[in-house]
Order: C-alpha cells, then sequence, then structure tokens
C-alpha cells in the first residue's frame, strides 16, 4: 500500500499539500488546535517558543499579500526564525532548478518550507525530495490546492456556524481556476456538510460535480437559496486563456453578490470571501462591508490556522 504523501506512519501530519484525502480527524485536529491559537492577537505578548530554534523558508513564486504575510506572522508568533526568499534576486531567476534551490536550502538547516507556486504540483515535487525531518506547506499551487485557505475557511464557518453537519454552502464565481474552491470543497465534504453547492456560469464550472458531493447550479437564485453560508470567489483573469466571459460587468450583472441577492440566502447567512476582492464584480462593497461578511475575521482566523498547521507539522515524528 503506498504512504499518505502527507502522513507519517503513526498517521501524523508530516507535510500539509492538499485537504484532499486527510481523514476528518487530522482536519479537526488542526481546527481544534487552531482555535487556541484564535486570541493570541489580543495578548500582550504574542510569542510562544513552539517553534523556537527551527527556520521556516517562505518560497513565494507568485505575488501574495494575507497568504504570505500570514504565514510569516504565525511562523514569528511560534518564535521560529523566518525566511523570506525574494525569488525575483534568487537564482532561480538565473535557471537553478526548484529542486537545487531547495537542496541549497537544506544545507542551511531549514526545517519548513512554505512554497507557493505557479505549477500545479510543486510542493508535492520538493516533499518527495526533502528528507524526512524537512516538512512542506503548500502556501498555493497553480489551480490545485491552497490548503491553509480551505482550513481558514473551515475555522472562520466553524466559529459562527458550529454544526457542519446542518448547513449549505454556496461557493460562488469562477471554480474551475479557483485552487481556493477545490480546497473547501474537500474539508466541507469530509466534515460533513449535507449541502454544498457550485454555482456560476457553465463556463467557469466544472460540468459533473456530484463524484465530489457538489450539486451545480448554474442559476445564482437557486444557488443562494437558503444557504447559512455563501462563499465568493475572484474571476481568476491571470488563467483563463480568453472566451469563458463576456466582461466582468456582464458576470456582476449574472453572478455578482447584491443585498438583492444576498436577500435569497438564510438571513443569518455569513458572506465569505479569500481575496482579493474585486468590487462591482464578484461582491458589491455595501456586501463585502455589511453585516454579514466576515471577510476581514477571516484573515485573522488565518493566522491561527497557519500557527497551528506549522506548530502540528514541526512536532510530527520523522
Amino acid at each position: 500500500m503506498t504512504p499518505h504523501p502527507q502522513l507519517n506512519s503513526n498517521g501524523e501530519l508530516r507535510h500539509l499539500l492538499t485537504t484532499e484525502g486527510l481523514p476528518r480527524d487530522v482536519l479537526l485536529h488542526i481546527l481544534d488546535t487552531a482555535q487556541g491559537f484564535v486570541s493570541f492577537g489580543d495578548r500582550e505578548v504574542k510569542k510562544v517558543p513552539l517553534l523556537r530554534g527551527k527556520s521556516v523558508f517562505n518560497l513565494f513564486f507568485e505575488n501574495s499579500t494575507r497568504t504570505r504575510t500570514t504565514f510569516e506572522i504565525a511562523a514569528q508568533r511560534l518564535s521560529a526564525d523566518v525566511f523570506n526568499l525574494d525569488i525575483q534576486r534568487s537564482s532561480t531567476s538565473k535557471g537553478e532548478s526548484l529542486l537545487d534551490t531547495i537542496a541549497n536550502l537544506e544545507a542551511m538547516d531549514a526545517d519548513i518550507f512554505v512554497v507557493r507556486h505557479a505549477q500545479s504540483g510543486a510542493p508535492y515535487l520538493i516533499a518527495q525530495h526533502v528528507p524526512p525531518h524537512v516538512h512542506v506547506v503548500n502556501a498555493g499551487d497553480g489551480r490545485h490546492a491552497h490548503p491553509t485557505q480551505g482550513l481558514l475557511d473551515m475555522t472562520t464557518i466553524r466559529h459562527y456556524k458550529p454544526d457542519f453537519s446542518a448547513l449549505t454552502v454556496a461557493i460562488v464565481g469562477d471554480i474551475v481556476h479557483s485552487r481556493v474552491a477545490r480546497s473547501a470543497i474537500h474539508a466541507l465534504t469530509t466534515l460533513g456538510v449535507p449541502e454544498v453547492r457550485a454555482v456560476g456560469p457553465k463556463t467557469l464550472v466544472p460540468g459533473d460535480m456530484r463524484p465530489m458531493g457538489v450539486r451545480v447550479c448554474h442559476d445564482i437564485r437557486e444557488g443562494l437559496q437558503g444557504a447559512d453560508v455563501v462563499m465568493m470567489l475572484r474571476l481568476q483573469n491571470e488563467r483563463m486563456s480568453g472566451g469563458l466571459l463576456p466582461s466582468a460587468s456582464e458576470f456582476h450583472m449574472m453572478y455578482g453578490l447584491t443585498p438583492e441577492r444576498l436577500a435569497l440566502a438564510k438571513p443569518d447567512a455569513i458572506v465569505m470571501h479569500p481575496g482579493p476582492i474585486n468590487r462591482g464584480v464578484e461582491i458589491d462593497s455595501s456586501v463585502a462591508d455589511g453585516a454579514q461578511s466576515v471577510i476581514l475575521p477571516q484573515v485573522r482566523f488565518g493566522i491561527a490556522v497557519r500557527m497551528a498547521v506549522l506548530s502540528i507539522i514541526a512536532n510530527a515524528n520523522a
């Protein structure tokens, strides 16, 4: 039997590469651990020594604001030594291979690599070549996965809607190109959410998502009706080959989240968005800044989730 690429022989989380295939108890362990870190931002001393003496290397081959910054804050709060590789000035810009870059950083006593890369599978490749005491966290790879975003979304949902088994979650927008949607869907279904809806135009939603336990809705009114959670997605224009949308304004007219459309969801529904937000495209400002929006709390929960992931993998046995 092929060993699970993310777990060690004891079933402990060694790498975090995707939410797909992770057991429910592993997901809950991360969420429970994150809960203990949520209030850290309110403390006078915001550090604990869980990663003291460990070196965390942030390797972001794609631009990032929230993910990179919150990983850096998370590692620092755990007392790790944090190194942010400047990709534009690194030897990768001179043609050095990804694995050669990793090997050289290993020689500098790296313990954890946090990797964002435009190519799907890059963090897997790294995880296959690092020694047993080194850990890899996927901070987003191509169109494939963004597991810590999926987990911070689960933490956010759990904070406002504790019973996953009673929820209807609508994920709206560019699902075809969204690694966020993919990671969230795997987590939601594993945690027992009975109704997950993928909402968007036919060009931006995979045709048959029933094997993933997802209901496809091309009519936004149907998709939002009675939802407990509305998760909006950014249009991934940089990943589109053209011709998938007539225009951003037409997308907003058909699928943008307005107050009128939000009223179709439950009165206490929460509105989420992984950022960056395109106001007036996928979401109105009045909704993004409104009483039902939990977009900024998602960022706060992101620090706690990344603290949880880093502390868990660092303490996994080789």
